[in-house]
């Protein structure tokens, strides 16, 4: 009986980590290019998913988003907080925001949204770049996935975390 109650309980516990959006990848090596694959496991208690916004983190540059059959997509371009370097040209500005809408996702169903761009060799390996996800229902249901950990916690520790990586060193150093 104890054993079954304990392997209720890890099947809770899973099912919950599983529960939100997250990146496909854990960590990746800056300076690289690095395709974030948001999953996003359910509607919104019930309620199908219709858009999904991705805030683009500071320092992933020069990003491309994956189109959807049946969804409809926007990128919201604005300055970068400084200039960077992409393969030897500075660049001030991008994507700051991804948008897909109009589409469908059952509370029921699963579906990856992606995104393509480089992580910038500026940023600091060691640390966490997060991708806050709105994702919105009918009806005014949302599910805003933008927590980040304060010192001392980690995503596991959140509510409603924001996917991460952890940053690696560049390749090669």
């Amino acid at each position: 009986m104890k054993t079954l109650l304990l392997s209720a309980a890890f099947a809770l516990l899973a099912g919950s980590a599983s529960a939100h959006v997250s990146l496909e990848a854990r960590e990746a090596p800056v300076g690289s290019t690095f395709k974030a694959v948001l999953r996003v496991p359910h509607g919104c208690e019930g309620k199908p998913t219709t858009k999904l916004r991705v805030q683009v983190p500071e320092g992933f540059i020069g990003v491309k988003a994956q189109p959807k059959a049946g969804w409809t997509l926007e990128k919201v371009k604005g300055a970068y907080a400084k200039a960077y370097d992409y393969y030897g040209t500075p660049m001030k500005e991008g994507v700051k925001e991804v948008i897909w809408e109009g589409g469908s996702l059952a509370d029921d169903e699963y579906d990856e949204f992606v995104l393509r761009g480089t992580l910038s060799a500026e940023l600091k390996p060691g640390e966490t770049l997060f991708f806050p996800v709105v994702q919105e229902c009918p009806d005014g249901a949302t599910e805003r996935w933008v927590e980040r950990p304060a010192k001392g916690q980690t995503s596991e520790d959140l509510e409603l975390p924001a996917p991460g990586i952890l940053l690696l060193p560049k390749s090669g150093s």
